[in-house]
């Protein structure tokens, strides 16, 4: 552990101070600053819990700690962030200062008392740093490895496809035209030769192992699924609720929104976030607004996706667009006005969650009115299969619970 100070007086009760922490894999750097910018001292630290609160300590011993901005708190600042969380020490996300940034060169200390004048210039203006725990954090682990097997299961199949179309005539022959469901459950249930013997047989097992492996990893994504789905319905049980909303899209904006979203100051920071916010792209007489490529790219694919579904069976989402094309708005400007708008829902939807209702009364009532599945989903306009989940509370929808129950409470 080292330590330099730059000869100021320390331990001066009252005096406030505040710091900046440069975070790495195995240390961490801190700086500490008066409110006058003086740089106090700094320390470098091993990135341990157990080596925490000597952190905290060394800050203490030149004033009362006013605020600590940490770099990379959702990833080697993670460790840190939690155990200010914990010690209820106010702490700020730092950005990590750019290259062209760096005019005084770059060194651990350097960059920490950068970190601790970030937190002096502008404290408020700072983000809040995710809070990193609870049911939003598993998702969010949940979510990043499905992620990897989704990429794994394409890379597979597109293998098995370039490895076809060089493939010995036999082989090509006989798997070239099938179609891809056919293709892998055909390729994993064969049985080549040593794959030593010939080209046609290490092809055959290559061809083979690539079926099983995008197999295996499907069944992967599935129990991922169900997991997630749990853990959805418990988060934010009012958004799966609401309609276009699903199992991925939920989860992958209850991430970028964090376990603590109040940290957004408005829901106008989170379409920010979001990267829905409306850019301005006017010139001389030309007054326009274009879409934002900023922000979160996950959680704008989310809101794509939800404005998509809408798009395609909701009649108020439709309406709503046709009044937008008749003022002359491109399908562009359509879909950016729409994902702007279910950003402020989804918003709404996380910072001030609603009740949901109650559907494990539908079945009962069902059964009642001596209704089958088949014949309930045809006199509302939904799927049978559709209506069976709503009752086991597999997916619960808002507006259809409503339909039903409409429907089964009918003189």
């Amino acid at each position: 552990m080292t330590t330099t100070t730059s000869g100021v007086t320390v331990g001066l009760e009252g005096r406030a101070v505040v710091a900046g922490v440069d975070t790495h894999a195995r240390t961490h750097h801190v700086g500490v600053c008066s409110l006058t910018g003086t740089r106090l001292g700094d320390i470098e630290i091993p990135a341990s819990p157990a080596v925490y609160r000597a952190l905290v300590d060394f800050v203490a011993t030149f004033g009362v700690v006013q605020m600590i901005g940490v770099e990379g708190t959702n990833s080697y600042g993670a460790g840190l962030a939690r155990f200010l969380t914990t010690e209820a020490i106010e702490f700020r996300e730092v950005i990590r200062p750019r290259r062209t940034q760096r005019r005084q060169g770059k060194s651990d200390p350097l960059d920490a008392y950068a970190a601790a004048e970030q937190v002096l210039a502008d404290p408020d203006g700072l983000p809040i740093a995710k809070s990193g725990d609870g049911t939003v954090e598993q998702i969010r682990v949940l979510l990043t490895v499905r992620r990897s097997a989704i990429k794994a299961r394409v890379a597979a199949i597109r293998q098995i496809k370039s490895l076809l179309i060089t493939a010995p005539e036999p082989l090509k022959q006989r798997w070239e035209h099938l179609p891809d469901r056919e293709l892998l459950a055909s390729l994993a249930a064969t049985r080549p030769r040593a794959a030593t013997d010939s080209v046609t047989a290490a092809t055959a097992g290559t061809l083979r192992r690539l079926a099983r492996r995008h197999h295996y990893l499907g069944l992967e994504i599935a129990e991922l699924d169900d997991d997630l789905r749990a853990l959805v319905n418990t988060a934010a049980p009012a958004m799966i609720a609401t309609k276009g909303y699903g199992v991925i899209t939920t989860a992958t904006l209850l991430v970028t929104a964090g376990a603590n979203p109040h940290r957004l100051r408005s829901e106008a920071s989170f379409a920010a976030l979001c990267g829905t916010s409306p850019i301005p792209a006017s010139s001389g007489r030309t007054r326009r607004y274009r879409l934002n490529r900023g922000g979160d790219r996950q959680a704008n694919w989310a809101l794509h996706q939800i404005a998509l579904v809408r798009l395609s069976n909701d009649p108020r989402t439709r309406d709503y667009a046709d009044r937008l094309r008749a003022t002359g708005k491109s399908k562009k400007d359509v879909l950016r006005c729409l994902k702007r708008a279910i950003a402020r829902e989804a918003f709404r939807l996380i910072a001030h969650p609603q009740p949901v209702p109650d559907t494990t009364d539908l079945r009962a009532l069902r059964h009642q009115r001596g209704a089958t599945l088949v014949h309930a989903a045809m006199s509302i306009g939904a799927e049978p299969a559709r209506l069976s989940e709503l009752e086991r509370g597999k997916r619960p929808d808002a507006l259809l619970t409503a339909r039903y129950r409409r429907w089964l409470t009918a003189g």
